[in-house]
């Protein structure tokens, strides 16, 4: 048990690092070196003073309007400092800022062209070995479709963090099927065409609504945590990665309106765009997948159903951890949790 006058002297000094030192949390992204560039399409290396790595590269594929920086969330606290430190070549994708002018982009130009140039680009820069994805959300679906798309890349495993496929299974969309079904799926296609895509406003407040008992909450826990470092260090940072959404490209959101929310289409484990067909039975490399506990966005029902899906990959592990959507992956106790089903994941897999 901590003292009180020690609890009172660590809220002092958390107050006046907050108020007069800009926040407690060490928001500085890990050191990187760019190796590869195009459109929608940055990849770096991570680096760490004088730390050494060694095996095969692991690549951090995040998903389409989350900033990349959901894996470098703070200091202590980032599943790219966990993995560099740990002495893994890591390596990451950014899709930087979706423009107006992408509007016309589709999941095919993802799946085709950014993913599949990043990843071998990564094989490359580590000597032509095999690339280990590790995704989040989004980033799991398209690593998944990748995967099954083009046996001939160089993945050699697919950890999918939080990635539903099954969108039923998600209470909070569950009220508004009735009004996609009245107005046969076109409830959202004029805001997309309008707008070009779904604007990054807009998906900074989806994003907090589903966590809506948290925000309204957070002022008497931040009081009531007020002498705890390390819990303000993460709300700080969790706020910063809300500030820094990105929208979604037009046709893309609509295809994930139309293909995946409205006719759910990859709970039956294949999605068709335009007539293209992709099939998660494709998809033949080891793969770990982990849901969050207390996930509104990803619930465990709708991540777990890609177990049934996956009838061809050579492992498909399963595991829960505790947090929400962006806790699973990286909340304060993502590090004895998640992070730690993935050190084993990717150590049975060093030659």
């Amino acid at each position: 048990m901590v003292s009180p006058p020690a609890r009172l002297a660590a809220a002092a000094a958390n107050v006046v690092g907050k108020v007069f030192q800009g926040g407690v949390a060490d928001l500085r992204p890990m050191p990187r070196v760019l190796i590869d560039q195009g459109p929608n399409r940055s990849v770096y290396r991570m680096t760490h003073g004088s730390a050494e790595t060694s095996g095969p590269p692991v690549l951090l594929v995040p998903p389409l309007a989350a900033p990349a920086l959901c894996f470098d969330l703070r200091r202590g606290c980032s599943l790219i400092e966990h993995l560099v430190e740990g002495g893994r070549p890591t390596y990451l994708v950014d899709y930087g800022m979706v423009a107006f002018s992408d509007r016309r982009l589709g999941i095919e130009h993802w799946i085709d062209e950014v993913l599949p140039r990043a990843i071998r680009k990564v094989s490359q820069d580590a000597g032509g070995q095999g690339v280990h994805l590790v995704s989040w959300s989004l980033g799991g679906i398209f690593s998944m479709l990748v995967s099954a798309d083009q046996p001939d890349l160089p993945i050699e495993s697919i950890t999918a963090v939080g990635s539903p496929v099954d969108f039923t299974a998600i209470p909070i969309v569950a009220p508004f099927r009735p009004l996609v079904d009245l107005t046969g799926g076109h409830l959202l296609t004029p805001v997309y065409r309008v707008f070009g895509g779904a604007p990054s406003y807009l998906v900074t407040r989806v994003f907090r609504a589903t966590g809506i008992s948290k925000e309204i909450t957070k002022p008497l826990a931040i009081l009531k945590n007020l002498d705890d470092r390390d819990y303000l260090a993460q709300i700080e940072a969790v706020d910063h990665f809300m500030g820094n959404m990105y929208a979604y490209p037009g046709r893309t959101f609509g295809q994930l309106y139309h293909r995946l929310f409205r006719t759910n289409d990859l709970a039956e484990g294949t999605v068709d765009l335009n007539g293209r067909k992709i099939s998660l039975s494709d998809v033949k490399t080891p793969m770990l997948v982990v849901a969050g506990e207390t996930d509104t966005i990803a619930p465990r029902a709708s991540v777990e159903r890609v177990v049934q899906l996956l009838e061809n990959a050579p492992e498909v592990r399963f595991r829960t951890a505790p947090g929400g959507h962006l806790g699973v992956l990286t909340g304060r106790r993502a590090r004895g949790t998640t992070w730690r089903y993935l050190d084993e994941f990717l150590d049975e897999r060093v030659s």
